[in-house]
């Protein structure tokens, strides 16, 4: 079975910043640490308000099917939480950009913890 891209949009509750600043290290790892499961994360990170305040969470990924994305995504620390008062999950044609054989030659992103 061929793979498909995903967007995922989670939006925080409202007031929910520290619960989001809690839970953010076992998030991330868990978004680093994903090998072995059905979906690869390609880009991932924060939505932000007006004034740069973390209000949610996207994600770019690669998986075979949508059930994938979503039980992927119903695993992660954040939504096992209850971070999100909503999820959307979008199948996405990438028309733009990098792709993965520019991806797997280009140099590692640094850690930013």
């Amino acid at each position: 079975m061929s793979s498909t891209y995903f967007i995922v949009l989670g939006t925080d509750h409202p007031d929910s910043h520290a619960l989001r600043e809690q839970v953010r290290p076992s998030h991330r790892e868990w978004l680093r640490e994903h090998h072995g499961h059905a979906v690869s994360v390609i880009h991932a990170g924060p939505t932000v308000d007006a004034q740069g305040r973390m209000n949610g969470t996207a994600l770019v990924v690669e998986a075979s099917d949508e059930c994938d994305v979503r039980r992927f995504f119903d695993a992660d620390p954040y939504s096992r939480a209850g971070l999100f008062a909503s999820v959307e999950i979008r199948s996405w044609l990438w028309t733009f950009g990098r792709q993965e054989s520019e991806r797997q030659s280009a140099r590692p992103v640094p850690r930013r913890d």
